[in-house]
């Protein structure tokens, strides 16, 4: 009796302890509800994505204020996140379009283990959501990497360059505009070279460069 009791108590203690602690925003939620509750429309386009997109906006704000345009990215995320917030961060938004950049993270095990086939999933489901309420959908190739430096055990080449096959199709089998980053901005390893990037993942300013020209030419068909 005496160690049910002990047991009871060190129980309540635990649960005590739980329920103090808050609760995890796992789709980060949180990250845009003030900057989307401040959005002025109209909305010609969203960039929903992972750190890469993230970075867009502060490395050339111009290219964003100018155009319209609404950056949604939140680094480290994986594309079943990108996927639970569409709604808020996308489609609440009202954009013209929506530009569809997801699977580094998915294919460097990011938060959990995933199969391209996944991912691709994840994608194709973002898509029809979007396509569900009346929004344009641009998808884009994940970009070039060799190697992720917080995944050096990772060989990603050519993983990135099989999904990006698979999205390609089912934009060409839908329809759907396809940005083709990593024919542009791969080296010889089909990595992302110094150039374009610092850490081998990210853009530099001169590698958003090259991704601007190439998804304003495909905006410029859908936006008006």
């Amino acid at each position: 009796m005496k160690h049910l009791f002990i047991a009871a108590l060190c129980l309540a203690g635990f649960m005590q302890v739980v329920a103090q602690e808050p609760l995890k925003d796992w789709a980060n939620f949180g990250r845009y509800k003030e900057a989307n509750a401040a959005v002025q429309q109209p909305v010609k386009a969203v960039f929903m994505g992972n750190s890469i997109t993230d970075g867009w906006p502060a490395a050339d704000p111009d290219f964003f204020t100018k155009n319209g345009y609404v950056g949604r990215g939140i680094g480290g995320q994986v594309s079943a996140q990108m996927l639970m917030r569409f709604r808020q961060d996308v489609i609440n938004l009202k954009p013209q379009a929506v530009v569809i950049l997801a699977g580094t993270n998915d294919l460097a095990h990011n938060d959990y283990a995933v199969t391209p086939e996944q991912t691709f999933d994840n994608v194709v489901s973002m898509v029809q959501l979007a396509q569900a309420n009346g929004i344009k959908v641009i998808l884009c190739s994940t970009l070039p990497a060799y190697q992720f430096g917080w995944r050096p055990e990772l060989k990603p080449a050519e993983d990135i360059k099989a999904f990006n096959k698979k999205v390609k199709a089912y934009a060409d089998a839908h329809d759907i505009l396809y940005v083709d980053y990593h024919s542009a901005m791969k080296d010889e390893r089909d990595g992302l070279p110094e150039k374009y990037s610092k850490d081998g993942v990210h853009p530099t300013l001169e590698g958003y460069k090259v991704m601007e020209k190439l998804v304003q030419e495909a905006l410029q068909k859908v936006v008006k």
